[in-house]
């Protein structure tokens, strides 16, 4: 009796305590390797960006990678708001996040402006714009991941009508970046389409069939010359970029991308020190050429090392979705790759010469809010499907 009384009663956690605590546990969970990489990669970006920027402006010479700064500070709160919230708040909220990225997509054609060609910016004042599209990638993902998954709950394989069903929204979103006249987006998407699908284990005939639709299409596309002026243009840059009228119109800019990595060597210029991109012969040096900047004044190694980083982001994101804990995460942490995957090498490609120009950036690398809030928003849903699989596997006694 006298030791029952004695003895200290247990202390109840507040709810702030296990909160904060369950957030540490989060924080532990994280794959670090994954971190490490995008943040390396995001601090480089700042310093090319600054490179491309600084000798330009003479009147405010790092105004543009101040607007970088912010961005990528804004950029890691997003991703740590994905990292930690909800696994399933954020499979049941799915079809919302899908609603608001089409309604994005469609507020272009009444308030968008037109950039480069496509219109799919939409001003948000102080000389900055969002790009709805980027968001419409992720809003894909994950809705077509929880028609998978709950498909695959009800303890049945995906039938057709899963696969027409999934096709059918995301077509809608697809459309409407085609209407935009934004192909570099529309091809990031079938990208996503197809990892997807692959990943969501759908019948192999609808892999073959579409991948031979794909063909007829872009076939019927190119012969009938229905791409808009300017496309056409650049796709005539990339299959003739020695001829001399291509490279005095479209194909200047890649010819002096190519000019500018050459010139590089093993070690480059250093920063600031380019004299193709301080000579403003590289147009969109800090966005969709950025690498040309890289290549020229961080010469080979610097470029290879921005390479493995984006190998390694592209690794772990693989390795994320092969130990996910459901087809949820799977499929989401699948798109999530591919979607990276296919810009990295677009971006690369096209710097090189050996891929056509098109809009898309180097991700985690390019100056823009928008690509780079959409990309640290899918970082954050790799770690929350790490972080699951850690829970499920510690929950269950594995390593």
């Amino acid at each position: 009796m006298i030791g029952d009384w004695a003895a200290p009663r247990p202390r109840r956690m507040s709810a702030s305590s296990a909160s904060r605590r369950g957030r540490e546990s989060q924080l532990r969970q994280s794959d670090w390797i994954l971190t490490a990489a995008v943040l390396s990669l995001s601090l480089v970006g700042v310093l090319l960006v600054a490179a491309a920027t600084e000798p330009l402006n003479k009147t405010h010479p790092f105004a543009v990678v101040e607007h970088q700064v912010l961005f990528l500070a804004v950029g890691l709160g997003l991703a740590a708001v994905a990292a930690v919230a909800d696994y399933r708040a954020i499979r049941s909220s799915a079809p919302v996040i899908y609603v608001l990225a089409c309604l994005g997509l469609l507020a272009t054609f009444v308030i968008g402006s037109r950039v480069a060609g496509a219109k799919a910016w939409i001003s948000i004042g102080g000389g900055l714009e969002i790009q709805p599209s980027e968001f419409a990638k992720l809003a894909v993902i994950v809705l077509v991941a929880m028609l998978f998954n709950a498909a695959r709950q009800d303890r049945r394989e995906l039938g057709d009508l899963d696969v027409v069903r999934a096709l059918l929204l995301m077509g809608f979103p697809m459309g409407l970046v085609l209407l935009q006249n934004d192909l570099g987006t529309m091809l990031v998407m079938v990208a996503i389409v197809f990892g997807v699908l692959a990943v969501g284990g759908v019948p192999s005939r609808w892999m073959f069939g579409l991948s031979a639709l794909m063909v007829v299409a872009t076939v019927v596309v190119v012969q009938l010359h229905l791409l808009s002026t300017y496309q056409e243009k650049r796709l005539t840059a990339y299959l003739h970029p020695n001829s001399p009228s291509v490279l005095k119109d479209n194909g200047y800019n890649a010819h002096q991308a190519v000019l500018a990595i050459g010139s590089g060597g093993l070690k480059g210029t250093g920063l600031f020190h380019g004299a193709q991109i301080n000579g403003g012969l590289v147009y969109a040096a800090n966005t969709d050429f950025i690498f040309a900047t890289a290549g020229e004044e961080l010469g080979f190694l610097g470029s290879a090392t921005i390479i493995i980083l984006l190998a390694v982001v592209l690794w772990r994101g693989l390795r994320i979705a092969a130990h996910a804990p459901d087809l949820f995460g799977r499929v989401t942490a699948a798109g999530i790759v591919c979607w990276l995957a296919f810009e990295t090498f677009e971006n690369i490609g096209m710097n090189l010469g050996i891929m056509p120009v098109t809009g898309i950036p180097l991700q985690f690398v390019s100056y823009g809010g928008s690509s780079l809030f959409a990309s640290m928003l899918a970082f954050g849903l790799l770690q929350n499907v790490h972080i699951q699989t850690q829970a499920a596997q510690n929950s269950s006694g594995g390593l």
